[in-house]
C-alpha cells in the first residue's frame, strides 16, 4: 500500500531582512494510518492535512513558534475536552491520527466530503521602535473543517525580541496599572469599527458586546488588536482587527514600545 504523506518540502516565505532574520516554512512529514489510507482511497475523500513548521536561522525562535504550532494541532479537534498544554511533535502526530480517523467514525456512509486541518506560521516582518532594536512579528493561522456550513479559522500574532530571545506579550508592553486605560481605548476602537458596519451601535453591542483581546501586534502606526470569529461579530465578519494609534498610547505603553520622537 502506498503511503500518503505531506512530505518535507521547503517553502520559502521571506528572505533576509534588515535584522538578518531568514524565515521559511517546511511541511510536517506525516503519513495517514494504514486503515485511513484504505478507506479514503476507496471513497476518494482523504482528509486534507497541511501542517507547516517555522524554519529560520534562529533556533530559539523556531522552538517557541513550533511548540505553539504543535499545541494548535493537538487542540484542533473541536470537542468539549479540556485544552491540552502539550507541545511536542509526537503528540501532535497522534492528534492528527485521531483527527483523520474520526472522519470515518463520524461521517455517514453516503457522505463524501473530507475533513481538513491546516496550520501555518508566517513571518510578517519587523518593526523598530523606541530603543532602536528590531522586534520580529509573526502570525500563526489555522483552519479546521469537520463538516457543516463552514470550517473554523483561527489566527494569532506573535511578537519576539531577538536581543533577549523572548516572546513579547501585551502584558509585557503595558505599563503597570494601565491595563484599564488600554481596554478603554480598545473599546473606543470597537465602537468605531461597529459604526462602519452598523448604524445602531447600541443595538449591535447588545448582540455582540465588546470583550478584551490580548492577540496584538505592532505596526508603524499603532497596536493592532485581532478578534477570532464570533468574538465580537458573526462569522461572516471574519476576524476583525482594531487599531489604537501610538498618539493615544503615551503613558500606557512602555517607552521601548513607542516610536522614537
Amino acid at each position: 500500500m502506498l503511503a500518503i504523506a505531506t512530505g518535507s518540502l521547503l517553502s520559502i516565505s521571506l528572505a533576509a531582512n534588515a535584522s538578518s532574520l531568514i524565515s521559511s516554512t517546511e511541511y510536517l512529514d506525516y503519513e495517514f494510518p494504514v486503515s485511513v489510507q484504505e478507506q479514503c482511497y476507496e471513497k476518494n475523500n482523504c482528509p486534507e492535512i497541511e501542517v507547516k513548521y517555522l524554519n529560520t536561522n534562529q533556533d530559539w525562535l523556531n522552538d517557541i513558534v513550533n511548540k505553539r504550532v504543535n499545541n494548535i494541532v493537538i487542540n484542533s479537534k473541536m470537542s468539549e475536552s479540556p485544552v491540552s498544554q502539550a507541545t511536542d511533535k509526537k503528540t501532535a502526530k497522534t492528534a492528527i491520527d485521531d483527527f483523520v480517523k474520526s472522519q470515518f467514525m463520524d461521517m455517514p456512509e453516503e457522505v463524501r466530503w473530507s475533513y481538513s486541518l491546516t496550520v501555518t506560521p508566517e513571518y510578517l516582518g519587523h518593526v523598530k521602535l523606541g530603543q532602536g532594536e528590531d522586534l520580529e512579528l509573526f502570525n500563526i493561522s489555522s483552519y479546521v473543517f469537520t463538516g457543516g456550513a463552514h470550517g473554523m479559522p483561527f489566527s494569532e500574532y506573535l511578537i519576539f525580541d531577538p536581543a533577549n530571545k523572548q516572546q513579547i506579550t501585551l502584558d509585557n508592553m503595558i505599563q503597570t496599572g494601565q491595563q484599564s486605560r488600554f481596554n478603554a481605548l480598545a473599546y473606543d476602537a470597537y465602537k468605531s469599527w461597529v459604526k462602519s458596519i452598523d448604524e445602531d451601535v447600541k443595538s449591535y453591542e447588545q448582540n455582540w458586546p465588546f470583550v478584551a483581546s490580548e492577540d496584538v501586534s505592532l505596526t508603524d502606526k499603532g497596536v493592532n488588536i485581532r478578534y477570532q470569529p464570533y468574538a465580537i461579530g458573526p462569522y461572516a465578519y471574519g476576524m476583525p482587527v482594531l487599531m489604537i494609534p501610538y498618539n493615544k498610547l503615551a503613558g500606557i505603553l512602555k517607552p521601548r514600545f513607542m516610536p522614537s520622537s
